[in-house]
């Protein structure tokens, strides 16, 4: 392969433009109908999980909520283009690509609660467990591809992470050795343009993050990430590569974080209001909204049956969230390891003694009957 054929596009790829008109591309084809109003109704799910969400933050039910707001293209999209023995590897703002995966809403917020590291049977949904840190998914979904590869399994793992991410080491490593050994592995860059405060300009200097690619000796591509057709056609495309042998690739969505990093950030301190307004027009739900309505695939009756699957699924999360969970201390030590060593017993026992001291808990059979 010459070095020219793993660069992207100077402009990222399009195929709904801003106004819902579709754009002729020599390569990439629009979806069918049928995919687009399947895509439609993942991003008006994926909306009201956000808004719910963010509702539930306010009223103390969740602890913090990273919202994906304005980026449900990229989320419905990567969900999508995964067959049913592939596996997807999220960050902590993907809840959306979690439960359009198949992950039950309430399941995906376990983790945003603080209840448990993960609250959904990794290997029934083939979703990894959503990770907190920068990048460290990343090499953990390299290595599920070598062991897949490895096992000859028909398995293609889609490594979601953030435009921060790619300046952490983790990132280096994993797409390093993913190249190198020639995994089945698709790595799914959300650039929203900030890591938190710090804006893209102040972590590279490259003229995309798709660019890195090439040093790498993978192809890099560059996509519309608020055109769910053209993330669905982009994403598609390196996921059938991956799965034919063609080796990992790096794909590069052009997307913006619409509200602030979580529900303890402040974003007017580093970016304008007119900034933020700029890219309300760019919404990958009403772009594709307009799309579907001009073709006559989207009437009322779709828009309210859509709009009523998802207030069930708010409803469901709500239900769930406003229950409190019924916590068992010992956890925290029960499943740290399989057979407890004598130094997390000797915790334990501290912080039950804590416990009861405190009059916190009632005696029960958890905190006098010692291991299960």
């Amino acid at each position: 392969m010459l070095h020219t054929d793993l660069l992207p596009r100077d402009t990222a790829v399009q195929l709904i433009d801003q106004s819902g008109a579709p754009v002729v591309d020599d390569r990439y084809a629009l979806p069918d109908t049928d995919t687009l109003l399947a895509a439609y109704r993942g991003l008006v799910e994926g909306r009201r999980i956000n808004d719910q969400a963010g509702a539930l933050v306010r009223q103390g039910r969740l602890a913090v909520y990273p919202s994906s707001h304005g980026q449900e293209a990229c989320q419905v999209g990567a969900a999508m283009v995964l067959g049913s023995a592939d596996w997807l590897f999220p960050t902590y703002r993907d809840s959306v690509a979690v439960i359009a995966r198949g992950v039950e809403p309430a399941d995906a917020m376990v983790l945003l609660k603080g209840d448990w590291h993960s609250g959904y049977d990794v290997r029934a949904h083939r979703v990894a467990p959503q990770a907190t840190p920068l990048a460290t998914q990343l090499l953990h979904a390299v290595g599920f591809a070598q062991a897949a590869k490895h096992r000859g399994e028909d398995t293609v793992v889609l490594a979601l992470c953030g435009d921060g991410a790619t300046s952490e080491g983790d990132f280096h490593e994993a797409m390093n050795f993913a190249a190198v050994f020639h995994v089945p592995v698709v790595f799914f860059v959300q650039n929203n343009e900030f890591a938190i405060s710090v804006p893209l300009a102040r972590q590279t200097a490259a003229p995309s993050l798709a660019h890195k690619a090439v040093g790498y000796g993978m192809p890099g591509q560059r996509v519309d990430g608020n055109d769910v057709a053209a993330v669905l056609a982009v994403l598609g495309d390196a996921v059938s590569r991956a799965r034919a042998g063609g080796g990992p690739s790096l794909i590069e969505a052009h997307t913006y974080r619409m509200q602030a990093h979580t529900n303890a950030d402040d974003d007017t301190r580093y970016r304008e209001r007119d900034e933020v307004q700029a890219w309300v027009a760019r919404d990958p739900l009403v772009r594709l909204r307009a799309h579907l309505t001009s073709t006559g695939a989207l009437d009322a009756a779709a828009e309210e049956r859509f709009a009523v699957g998802a207030e069930e699924i708010a409803t469901a999360m709500r239900a769930a969230l406003n229950t409190d969970a019924d916590l068992d201390p010992e956890d925290l030590f029960r499943f740290v390891t399989e057979t407890r060593s004598p130094q997390l017993d000797e915790q334990w026992h501290l912080l039950r003694d804590e416990i009861e001291r405190s009059g916190l808990a009632d005696a029960g059979s958890t905190l006098n009957g010692g291991h299960r």
